[in-house]
């Protein structure tokens, strides 16, 4: 691997604000890099989320969804998890949703580094770093020095087809531009739960197509950098959840556009400034036909607007002996929160909610470096929100202990929270599957505590193990209200979990391997096996030279035990995807051959409270091409 990968993958900067050695971050942090997205043909960032110690992700032929060491509700869009770009905040302001899988803000070939930083992150982030932080890094205009494209053809109708120029002057200007189209018709899918005559023995045909569009504009001059980012996906929905007709031609549409504006400046030899300016605009609307109380189709219309903005401001002191200090204050604005619903024809108005609420918050970290090879990161932060009235202190305190130069010691103890949306707070519609609203709903709160041992192998590469254990307080879930029989989000459960992961990191000169091995145990209320939580997951991704035109090869597989459902359960699976890229077989252009699934292994996934069935089917084996070129 290159020196400069080896260098990324070592140093991270969600965890902090500030760039540190990840054997100082206070977190078993990891970073992955372009080449392992080259490599392993990631096409959206739940396939490399998915390859990470202790996270799993699940699809319900619509939105991919994170689960973080044995915790993930079904139905839940990914609230517990914040979600940056460079930096810049992307979570919603009505559904608080980390788009992670087609729907995702970025093209996968414009990202340069993932860090994912596991635990709370509420000391530094605030609300919705409950279990994680993932920041995207995207590239720069040097990085591509030029016009270059792609086009990607596989199986079950997918296209691709991107273009992007980069620039970087001698003065230090830097622009990059890049746009890229998705297509796939999907296949044919059988659901036994609708196996009837009227439902067409329950295949749901040519309805599982995708559709997405992303565009990214980056300029930095001199310290400021200034980013817009946007995606616009519409995807069929053929699982009739939400008790639509089955066989209807039902879907959703997502847009999202998210522009920042940073800088950055050493303004004094021991003072460092960073401010950030940002707005953003997520629209929603699901179309789809549900039978009336005389079972003839209606169409309907489900939808939200939210728009939200922001400013932030750090300031990193060094001026203290073996003191580094991050104080920052943010300010933020979520203007619009809208949710409607209505039906087309005859037309009947059930949702027309509108609703704003703003935030602002203070926050102080310090790095002490003490004697005989001591470091302590503590911090904390001061939220206060409008809508629910919150006022909330998440401190976090790391003591980390370089034993040896080559063994590190960690241990964290953290609390963090995550704010009930405007979706679980106002949604409200009448009739089956209904909702009501609740105003009342109060913030979920998790303290964790965990021990890493890091250690750093000869030759190259490192192996950790953590242990951890965390505890999630007034847990926002989903019941039947007995007054009204509808739907309504309560503060009614509480969540436990414990256990270890292990990973290992290791390069055999330019062959890498990467695997882990978690075992975690989630218990709920009255001390029950939580629904979709696996107690084994097993993961190994090794790349190697192909020896032939420059290429590499990459594989992975991805092993999960068996998943509660809320009726019988989802099996173990252990599945392998299969990369050849970079294949110069002809000048300026690289040829990458994909095998997902290659195995064609049948597995499913736990469904949502949402749908009729209980699990449903994961994608069998899919073949893909993709085609680098370069000016």
């Amino acid at each position: 691997m290159p020196l400069e990968d080896l260098m990324q993958m070592r140093v991270v900067t969600a965890a902090s604000k500030f760039a540190q050695p990840i054997s100082d971050a206070p977190s078993s942090a990891v970073v992955l890099t372009a080449a392992d997205i080259r490599d392993f043909g990631w096409r959206t960032l739940a396939d490399a989320l998915a390859t990470l110690p202790g996270l799993y992700v699940t699809n319900d032929r619509n939105y991919a969804y994170l689960g973080a060491r044995g915790f993930l509700r079904p139905g839940d869009y990914n609230s517990r998890f914040l979600l940056l770009v460079d930096g810049v905040r992307i979570n919603d302001a009505v559904y608080d949703q980390a788009l992670i899988g087609t729907e995702g803000l970025l093209d996968m070939d414009m990202v340069k580094r993932i860090e994912f930083v596991p635990g709370p992150g509420s000391a530094v982030y605030g609300s919705n770093a409950l279990f994680g932080v993932i920041n995207i890094v995207t590239r720069d205009g040097s990085g591509l020095a030029g016009l270059q494209g792609s086009v990607t053809g596989g199986t079950a109708g997918e296209r691709k087809a991107r273009t992007s120029y980069g620039w970087h002057g001698q003065n230090g200007a830097d622009l990059l531009l890049s746009a890229s189209a998705f297509n796939r018709t999907g296949r044919d899918l059988y659901f036994p739960e609708f196996d009837t005559p009227d439902n067409d023995a329950g295949v749901a045909r040519r309805l599982d197509w995708d559709r997405a569009q992303n565009f990214l504009v980056k300029g930095s001059f001199g310290g400021v950098t200034l980013s817009a980012s946007h995606v616009a996906r519409t995807k069929g929905v053929p699982t009739a959840s939400f008790e639509a007709v089955f066989g209807a031609p039902n879907r959703t549409r997502d847009t999202q556009t998210s522009i920042g504006l940073t800088w950055n400046a050493q303004v004094a030899p021991a003072l460092s400034l960073a401010a950030q300016v940002q707005s953003g605009q997520a629209d929603y609307v699901g179309t789809g036909w549900y039978p009336d109380d005389a079972g003839v189709p209606v169409l309907n219309i489900d939808g939200a607007h939210a728009r939200w903005y922001g400013a932030s401001v750090n300031a990193t002191l060094t001026n203290l002996p073996h003191q580094k200090i991050v104080l920052g204050a943010e300010l933020g604005r979520d203007a619009r929160r809208d949710q409607y619903n209505y039906d087309v024809q005859p037309y009947a108005l059930q949702l027309d909610d509108h609703h704003s609420a703003s935030r602002s918050a203070v926050f102080v970290e310090d790095e002490i470096r003490l004697p005989a090879g001591f470091l302590v990161n503590a911090g904390v932060r001061f939220d206060d929100h409008e809508m629910p009235d919150t006022h909330r202190f998440s401190p976090r305190v790391a003591v980390v202990y370089k034993a040896t130069p080559a063994d590190t010691v960690k241990l964290i103890a953290g609390s963090a929270f995550r704010t009930p949306n405007a979706y679980e707070m106002y949604y409200a519609t009448s009739g089956p599957e209904g909702q009501r609203p609740n105003p009342d709903l109060q913030p979920e709160r998790v303290a964790t505590r965990e021990l890493v041992l890091e250690h750093t192998l000869a030759g190259g590469g490192h192996a950790t193990l953590s242990l951890f254990r965390y505890k999630v307080d007034d847990l926002i879930s989903q019941q039947d209200d007995p007054d009204s029989g509808l739907l309504i989000f309560r503060n009614i459960d509480h969540a436990d979990a414990r256990g270890l992961e292990a990973a290992l990191d290791r390069d055999f000169g330019p062959v890498r391997l990467r695997a882990s091995y978690s075992w975690q145990l989630a218990r709920g209320t009255g001390d029950a096996p939580m629904i979709d939580s696996p107690r084994h997951l097993a993961k190994a991704n090794v790349t190697a030279p192909l020896g032939w035109r420059g290429g590499r090869i990459g594989a992975e597989l991805l092993c999960s035990g068996m998943r509660l459902a809320d009726q019988g359960a989802a099996g173990g699976y252990c599945v392998a995807n299969v990369t050849v890229s970079a294949l110069q077989l002809l000048p300026r252009t690289e040829l990458s051959l994909s095998a997902y699934n290659a195995l064609d292994k049948r597995y499913a996934d736990v469904a949502g409270p949402a749908f009729v069935q209980p699990t449903l089917a994961r994608e069998g084996r899919t073949l893909a091409a993709k085609l680098d070129w370069r000016f």
